[in-house]
């Protein structure tokens, strides 16, 4: 028996649109989709007078329902898999039975589209160049602190998703771990209320604030800049003497020759000049 191919399909973030062609081509063609909502699916395919069988495929059954598409997939039926809005696998359902499709060698494709990601990163005005993507924060500060030790000394954009009731408590959160960076909070994009607000994690506290949060936010932060990286290695050695920066550079394991070269270059001294404070270490 041939069989089935599941095509992961992405569907507009907000302006209805936005759906491809091929995305279409693609939802009129298989036997069933596989969506996140269906409620939510049935308003988008009764739009495009698309009219499939639908089963859910959310977070919650993902991992079971994994299998039985699995199984369909096997006996030759086409499957889509949509979510609300975006591309799948992208902090939705989607990866896992992409993960299982490798695993058991079903062919499947995944369409082009949008996502939330990319349109608040190009909209920030910020570097587009290397970014780091962390989806939401966790609620609690005990799981969502090692996720932040993880990114805030990159030099990477950083992108968080983030809903409107937990967004002043997130930008809390990001002003004390982040310190004042600068920011986009992108929310309801392609929507007829999209905005995008810039400035600083203070100003953008102070705006959200006295307006209330409301839609689904994305959030794109400055990475650490070259000065705020230079600072935090001066302010280790800046009551130093040289002989006593020269002791701590070696303590840390770096030999007599190349620690010379390191105390040099942070403090923008000719090598010589250091040298002679070598001398008895």
């Amino acid at each position: 028996m041939e069989l089935g191919k599941l095509y992961l399909v992405p569907t507009p973030i907000g302006n209805l649109k936005d759906i491809t062609l091929r995305a279409l081509e693609v939802l009129e063609s298989v036997d069933e989709i596989a969506a996140e909502d269906t409620r939510q699916s049935l308003k988008l395919l009764n739009h495009f007078e698309i009219k499939k069988s639908l089963f859910s495929y959310h977070k919650h059954n993902e991992q079971g329902k994994s299998s039985n598409i699995i199984e369909k997939l096997k006996k030759g039926i086409n499957i889509a898999i949509i979510t609300d809005a975006g591309t799948p696998g992208i902090s939705d359902p989607g990866s896992i039975i992409v993960e299982k499709c490798i695993e058991e060698g079903i062919p499947f494709e995944v369409l082009p589209g949008a996502t939330a990601i990319t349109t608040a990163l190009v909209y920030s005005g910020l570097d587009t160049t290397k970014f780091i993507f962390r989806g939401f924060l966790p609620r609690e500060n005990k799981d969502r602190i090692p996720v932040i030790e993880e990114v805030k000394n990159a030099r990477d954009t950083l992108i968080f998703y983030e809903a409107p009731h937990r967004l002043l408590n997130t930008l809390s959160f990001l002003l004390d771990n982040l310190g004042d960076r600068s920011i986009a909070a992108c929310r309801e994009l392609t929507k007829l209320h999209e905005e995008i607000f810039r400035g600083s994690i203070t100003d953008s506290i102070n705006y959200f604030t006295e307006n209330r949060p409301r839609g689904e936010f994305v959030l794109v932060i400055s990475g650490k800049s070259d000065e705020d990286i230079k600072a935090e290695k001066e302010s280790q050695w800046i009551d130093l003497s040289i002989e006593e920066h020269l002791e701590k550079v070696i303590s840390e394991g770096i030999n007599k020759k190349e620690a010379i070269k390191l105390v040099a270059k942070e403090r923008g001294l000719a090598k010589k000049d250091v040298y002679k404070y070598s001398t008895n270490l």
